[in-house]
């Protein structure tokens, strides 16, 4: 999944002029962004279950978390040198948590990816925003929303002859849930951390706590460089690219639209998982997955945007 962030931008925008701005992010219409976003995103998924073949999902995932500490550290490089002086242990604390959500996130993503198709475990991991922009709106009309995204899970996981590993829904339901915990500490933490200082944080702490056992699961593999350089793609595809796509796509259009397009991530996801591992799924999944995503965008619309969105 994409790790987005609300909206806000690493620095200023630089307009340049000619041959610059045509190469430039900022010439690409925001829908578009998005679109590469996802698909970039769930190729990542997809290469990342190519790997547990040789690699344990809790090893792939410390990768991927690592790829993005980096990155993200290096990008945030002069805040993080006195980001332990400059902030309360109250904004640390909570740091801490958001880096501790995104890494039981991540874990239990590509646990429930190891056991049920790639498709099904976006559109049940999709229940935990779907969850937090009921909430927040409380309609009376958003119950419609609660009931057929309910029935598409139930037809998800009474799938007939194709009965789901319960395991593996048990792990996507736990992804939501951490889902929405980070997306309530997004905004918590870009209210304390400047630019995107706050989610290198939380990379770094979601790293180290994942790290021992990834360790522990993979053992020597992990020093295997080719195994090393495919997680690295991981890591780039599944999170540094999204990010950077979805950031240039926010400056540029309402939060409340962005939602409405993220809805569609299910179905890329299910339809990367046929094209990449030959996941195909029955009608009735495909039904299951159309109701969640009719279900996420009917939230999202009912949103009315913030009259100023903090920077993340």
């Amino acid at each position: 999944m994409a790790l987005a962030e609300a909206p806000g931008s690493f620095g200023g925008a630089t307009r340049a002029s000619g041959r610059g701005r045509t190469l430039s992010l900022g010439s690409v219409p925001p829908p578009a962004l998005i679109l590469l976003g996802i698909i970039s995103l769930q190729v990542g998924a997809g290469m990342a279950k190519h790997l547990f073949d040789r690699l344990p999902p809790s090893a792939v995932v410390t990768i991927r978390l690592l790829t993005s500490a980096i990155v993200l550290g290096i990008l945030a490089r002069r805040a993080m040198r006195t980001i332990l002086r400059d902030h309360s242990r109250s904004s640390l604390a909570i740091a801490a948590c958001f880096g501790l959500a995104l890494a039981l996130m991540n874990f239990s993503i590509y646990q429930s990816f190891a056991r049920i198709p790639l498709g099904v475990a976006v559109t049940i991991e999709f229940l935990g925003p779907l969850t937090v922009a009921i909430v927040a709106s409380r309609r009376p009309r958003d119950a419609l929303w609660v009931v057929l995204a309910g029935a598409g899970v139930v037809l998800l996981a009474r799938g007939g002859s194709d009965d789901l590993d319960p395991v593996g829904i048990a792990f996507a339901l736990l992804a939501g849930a951490c889902w929405a915990a980070y997306i309530l500490l997004t905004a918590a933490t870009g209210q304390r951390f400047p630019g995107s200082s706050g989610l290198a944080l939380a990379s770094v702490i979601g790293s180290v706590a994942i790290l021992p056992l990834g360790v522990a699961s993979a053992g020597s593999a992990l020093l295997d460089p080719w195994l090393l350089l495919i997680g690295l793609g991981v890591g780039l595809l599944s999170s540094v690219i999204p990010y950077s796509l979805e950031l240039e796509a926010l400056r540029r259009m309402p939060a409340r639209v962005f939602g409405i397009l993220m809805s569609l991530e299910p179905a890329v996801a299910a339809l990367v998982g046929m094209a990449l591992l030959g996941e195909i799924l029955t009608g009735r999944q495909w039904v299951a997955i159309c109701c969640v995503i009719v279900a996420c965008a009917g939230a999202t619309r009912s949103q009315k945007d913030p009259p100023e969105a903090p920077e993340a």
